[in-house]
């Protein structure tokens, strides 16, 4: 797991080589300035870390570099990112590598660096030889998009930097609220990690008061509100969004959304789909899909069918003009309740 690689960086328990793999760009980019802080002291930076696009630069200047005696300090730090002769893709690239000069490089890594290679793919060709050489001999950090139990746990590390502890009602909060994008999450960590100051503490009244929704997440709410007839909550929120100049097209879009993904999820967990199935099947998120599970028990697959095809009649007089757009949305909401 990517958060137990980042404790044995901070403890200074280097590997001679890193593989990191998937296309969650925050963890990638966290694990190289991790590098860099630990690895490297002070003005040791601009002597001992380089980093290389194997797009444009082959991977023996890469390992030529590498294998380079630190100038000052103890050790080099190497990035390269792009190594597309990982993956199975077959596109023609301007830049011709020597795979068996990293081979070699592999079986025999200098002590005084450390090699990053950041692949910034969903997967690599595991039928190739450096591609299981190099997961092999490389500590892998798979960047990928974490689970909830694995937000949860780097949400908690994520607060201790900041010195702070965030309570489990918060953490829940904050994910329902900010969603599982790590850099917004990592933003409304920091800012209340400062607003609470001496107190070390964040609860789900802290959250509540500073982390700002999302056009989707009051979207999300005001079709919850909906479903469960709470019509005048969703009439507030629908204000709300329009006296902050938000389009009632788009707001309707995105609740035609809310309520696809409802349906969607609803069908696939009567197939018989698990929560991890259902978010690979849909690309989503699985916490996304765990929260839309929450509220689908309460609703029938042809109530949810019907409120698409208002939304759809909806849509259609805003786009040919048939009444105004605004009054449109709360007769919509009117009806649906």
């Amino acid at each position: 797991m990517v958060v137990d690689v980042w404790k044995s960086i901070k403890k200074k328990q280097f590997a001679p080589i890193y593989l990191l793999v998937g296309t969650e760009s925050y963890l990638i980019n966290e694990t190289k300035q991790l590098l860099m802080q630990h690895a490297l002291l002070g003005d040791e930076i601009d002597f001992n870390f380089s980093q290389y696009d194997l797009e444009e630069t082959t991977i023996e200047t890469a390992l030529e570099d590498a294998e380079t005696l630190p100038f000052i300090g103890e050790r080099r730090l190497v990035f390269v990112q792009n190594p597309f002769f990982l993956t199975a893709g077959d596109k023609k690239q301007k830049v011709e590598h020597d795979v068996k000069r990293l081979e070699a490089y592999l079986a025999d890594p200098v002590p005084y660096s450390i090699l990053v290679i950041a692949a910034p793919y969903e997967k690599l060709d595991e039928r190739k030889k450096i591609t299981k050489e190099l997961k092999r001999k490389a500590v892998v950090v798979e960047a990928k998009k974490l689970n909830e139990h694995e937000l949860k746990v780097w949400i908690r590390d994520r607060a201790a930097v900041s010195h702070v502890q965030i309570d489990e009602q918060a953490i829940d909060l904050l994910l329902e609220l900010a969603g599982t994008n790590l850099m917004m999450l990592t933003n409304e960590l920091d800012k209340m990690a400062m607003y609470v100051g001496e107190e070390k503490r964040i609860d789900a009244a802290i959250v509540e008061k500073l982390v700002a929704k999302s056009l989707e997440q009051n979207i999300f709410t005001l079709v919850d509100h909906l479903l469960q007839r709470k019509i005048e909550r969703a009439i507030t929120i629908l204000h709300d969004l329009l006296r902050q100049n938000e389009e009632p097209i788009k707001i309707l879009s995105v609740m035609a959304g809310q309520v696809r993904l409802l349906y969607q999820v609803k069908e696939l967990a009567r197939q018989g789909y698990s929560q991890q199935k259902i978010a690979s099947s849909m690309k989503i998120h699985p916490y996304r899909v765990k929260l839309a599970l929450e509220k689908t028990g309460k609703f029938g697959e042809s109530e949810l069918m019907t409120i698409m095809h208002e939304l759809a009649e909806a849509d259609y007089k805003m786009k040919t003009g048939q009444s105004d757009k605004a009054i449109t949305l709360e007769l919509l909401m009117l009806k649906m309740s």
